[in-house]
């Protein structure tokens, strides 16, 4: 009964969201549109022409965010486990990016292109064992953390999703050192009762 009492809450919360409601009006697949948005309106990441990988991109809104600011002259290419829409303009890849073959692929489709940006939203599936579903999350940080400096341009920037808990201060000292420059952002569209954060890193060391 409590589980059911907490996923009508879920629904009810969900429907009378505010920005649930915008993304509906305006057009994008999901309410993290709007924590892109702000993050971009504040630190500039999306430039015309920039070349962007969104890792975790279904069910495609922050490739919808991407496509619309790089212009047509950008380059998107995304990455997920799940399937995703057509977002046109974007190249989609469907596959597991912990699977070096998928990896493999992504990194042929840039075709040696330096890349401007790398943005990681992705989460693992949760276990519902809050220790176990951390270490996951992280893991996966640092995946994205090790794609990133090694396909950013000198000025590149990497924004990544990550829960605050075990581990995270250990991830923002890697991102320091890898990054001359590294913000934590909690966007307005980001929920307040959620440990999720944004870290932002900008100039990858190795490059300066």
């Amino acid at each position: 009964m409590k589980k059911n009492k907490t996923n009508r809450a879920w629904v009810h919360d969900h429907l009378n969201d505010p920005y649930v409601q915008r993304a509906r009006a305006e057009g994008y697949r999901a309410r993290a549109a709007y924590k892109l948005l702000e993050i971009d309106e504040r630190d500039h990441l999306l430039k015309p022409g920039a070349v962007v990988v969104d890792l975790g991109s279904t069910p495609g809104s922050w490739c919808q965010v991407a496509i619309r600011r790089c212009g047509a002259k950008g380059r998107v290419f995304a990455l997920d486990i799940l399937p995703m829409e057509e977002v046109a303009g974007v190249d989609f890849l469907h596959g597991d990016f912990c699977d070096d073959a998928v990896l493999a692929e992504l990194e042929s489709r840039l075709e040696g292109a330096r890349v401007d940006l790398v943005l990681s939203d992705m989460a693992p599936n949760l276990s519902g064992v809050a220790a176990v579903d951390q270490a996951r999350s992280v893991h996966l940080c640092e995946l994205a953390l090790d794609f990133a400096v090694r396909h950013l341009k000198p000025e590149g920037q990497f924004l990544v999703k990550m829960f605050q808990g075990e581990g995270f201060m250990e991830y923002r000292k890697q991102m320091e050192a890898a990054f001359a420059s590294v913000q934590v952002r909690k966007p307005k569209a980001s929920r307040d009762r959620s440990a999720e954060v944004y870290v932002l890193g900008k100039g990858p060391r190795a490059l300066q």
